[in-house]
């Protein structure tokens, strides 16, 4: 008798949760929408948390949860099926440091870039904008680096790759928002189809020097780690990275906070290679990125990884280097 009034209250405990989560998604489904928040959105998203609200009340009043269980599913699949027709879309208004989408063409090893950002930075939000078009030959490409950017403790950072073709240059890519004129991120609405998603290809005195020197609310805390894999799996990631930046430019895709972001982005373009590595929660949790790296044998051995991670830290050599045309071999310097 106490084991299935136990199971019983257990699986009541259960839907009540998965009651609660559904209500949360579906309210700020509604209320964020297409990138605009309208009365009518605020209305229904209201009345949908109303209802969950309601609901919840009738699994104390028993003889209320079918009729009210009826309405919400009706509802909430609605809502599901006007989310799921949001669709991304590469004709916004777009932030200044955004506008242009990237592009890659191929001449056999050659690749050419176009739309490299090179920003000259007075402050994080006051920047003279510049691109320019350069070609590489992938089988010149000498390593690989990750950049990991930390402004909010230990377990959340932005990671960006850095492709290292020697006289050639370095080469970063960083996964970000394509955030609309005037539009500030939000981890939240990451959750909700309200950004879409960009590859910045970029100068390192461009995309990484903006985060050490510019980066001022709240400051970034910048960390260089050369990756020890094969120069053939390297080529295979620079590869995978330049086919979904022309597929992005074809056809748009959402940001999502937990499924597309910077680093399981990372995680997914590495499938293309032989050093992938298995799902952990240090991926999702992104600041503990390098840390798996180093476990894993993708990061130089020879010291702790504490004192790896000291060594790696840019942000003095950054500020030195500043605008110094090698500002990508001065932040190296350590190394």
């Amino acid at each position: 008798m106490l084991l299935s009034e136990f199971l019983k209250n257990l699986f009541t405990g259960f839907q009540v949760l998965i009651l609660i989560v559904f209500t949360a998604w579906g309210v700020f489904a509604v209320y964020y929408g297409d990138s605009r928040t309208s009365w009518g959105q605020v209305s229904v998203a209201t009345a949908f948390g109303s209802l969950g609200l309601a609901l919840l009340f009738g699994f104390i009043v028993s003889r209320w949860r079918i009729q009210w269980l009826l309405g919400y599913l009706m509802l909430f699949i609605g809502i599901l099926i006007w989310w799921l027709g949001i669709v991304p879309s590469n004709d916004r208004i777009w932030r200044l440091d955004v506008a242009r989408l990237p592009y890659a063409t191929f001449n056999g090893d050659n690749v050419t870039l176009h739309n490299i950002r090179n920003f000259n930075y007075l402050s994080e939000f006051v920047y003279q904008p510049a691109y320019y078009t350069k070609s590489f030959d992938v089988t010149k490409l000498e390593g690989v680096d990750l950049f990991v950017f930390y402004w909010t403790g230990p377990a959340i950072a932005h990671t960006i790759m850095s492709f290292n073709f020697g006289e050639q240059g370095h080469l970063a890519v960083s996964i970000e928002t394509r955030n609309q004129l005037n539009e500030e991120y939000s981890t939240i609405k990451g959750f909700f189809r309200q950004y879409e998603l960009i590859y910045i290809v970029a100068d390192e005195r461009d995309v990484i020097r903006l985060r050490t020197n510019y980066r001022k609310n709240p400051p970034e805390q910048g960390f260089l780690y050369p990756l020890t894999g094969t120069k053939e799996n390297g080529q295979r990631l620079l590869l995978e990275y330049l086919k979904k930046i022309n597929q992005l430019r074809e056809k748009p895709e959402f940001y999502n906070t937990l499924l597309d972001n910077c680093t399981v982005a990372i995680w997914i373009r590495s499938w293309a290679t032989s050093e992938n590595l298995p799902f952990s929660w240090k991926i999702l949790l992104s600041g503990y990125l390098p840390e798996y790296l180093y476990e894993s044998h993708l990061l130089e051995q020879r010291l702790p990884f504490t004192e790896l991670q000291q060594r790696a830290f840019i942000n003095p050599a950054a500020r030195v280097a500043d605008q110094a045309p090698d500002f990508s071999n001065k932040v190296r310097a350590r190394y």
